[in-house]
């Protein structure tokens, strides 16, 4: 049984599209065009147009085909109303293959992005089992730059492996120095154990305060509410998890 949304809290939503053959330039163009468009939509009090890399974490190399978008809404109903009837989806379907959106409820955020905290979670939320989505994003100092990126891809790969994984992605605004990933587990036990036991990613973490890599950061853990459409052919969360 998939958790209801609370009526009175916001809502987040990460959508995915898969850009069509032939239609690279349009996708690299959107993340400059669209941004005019999102600030006139009712109920958007946060976007943040993202391109995406190779592989399920950080990546040096860009994916010019895929290409994402958070949102949080005042509402469920202004969620609804963008994506089934504004111009700017209409115009993303036209130029996607596939498309993919994740309702999302925050159980936890902390930090920030670009002086925000977007995700405030629902104080009468409770997380008891299912899917759990958690986003990370960080301004990276230019002086860590090389460090960053010699350690974190090792951490990046050891998702490959991760039980319990069922779908994740690195994103960012900007290349190499503003990162983010997007995840969902089976489980907060699946999360938890790759956060806490993975000796990759343990690492990274040590390094992150030893070196004061990030200017800014967030981390925020969501339950997720549903999912629609397709991502690389599938939903990865309807697939993997029954109910």
């Amino acid at each position: 049984m998939q958790p209801t949304i609370a009526p009175t809290s916001t809502l987040t939503t990460l959508t995915l599209f898969g850009i069509k053959n032939g239609h690279m330039r349009w996708g690299l163009a959107q993340m400059g065009t669209s941004g005019p468009e999102l600030q006139k939509v009712p109920g958007l009090v946060f976007y943040k147009l993202l391109g995406s890399g190779h592989g399920k974490g950080f990546s040096i190399k860009p994916n010019f085909y895929r290409y994402g978008l958070i949102c949080t809404w005042q509402s469920e109903q202004a969620a609804t109303d963008f994506f089934e009837r504004s111009e700017l989806m209409h115009e993303y379907r036209q130029h996607s293959f596939e498309q993919w959106t994740c309702y999302l409820q925050p159980l936890q955020s902390h930090g920030q992005w670009d002086k925000k905290e977007p995700f405030t979670p629902v104080s009468d939320l409770t997380y008891s089992s299912g899917p759990m989505a958690v986003i990370t994003r960080a301004s990276i100092n230019w002086r860590a730059l090389p460090s960053f990126w010699k350690y974190v891809p090792q951490s990046s790969k050891a998702l490959d492996k991760a039980e319990g994984l069922l779908c994740s992605i690195g994103m960012g605004e900007l290349p190499l120095i503003r990162q983010a990933t997007f995840s969902i587990w089976n489980s907060a036990e699946a999360m938890k154990t790759y956060a806490y036991r993975n000796p990759k990613h343990l690492e990274v973490i040590k390094r992150t305060r030893a070196e004061n890599w990030y200017s800014e950061e967030l981390f925020a853990r969501f339950i997720v509410v549903k999912t629609v459409g397709t991502w690389n052919g599938i939903d990865p969360v309807s697939s993997n998890v029954a109910g």
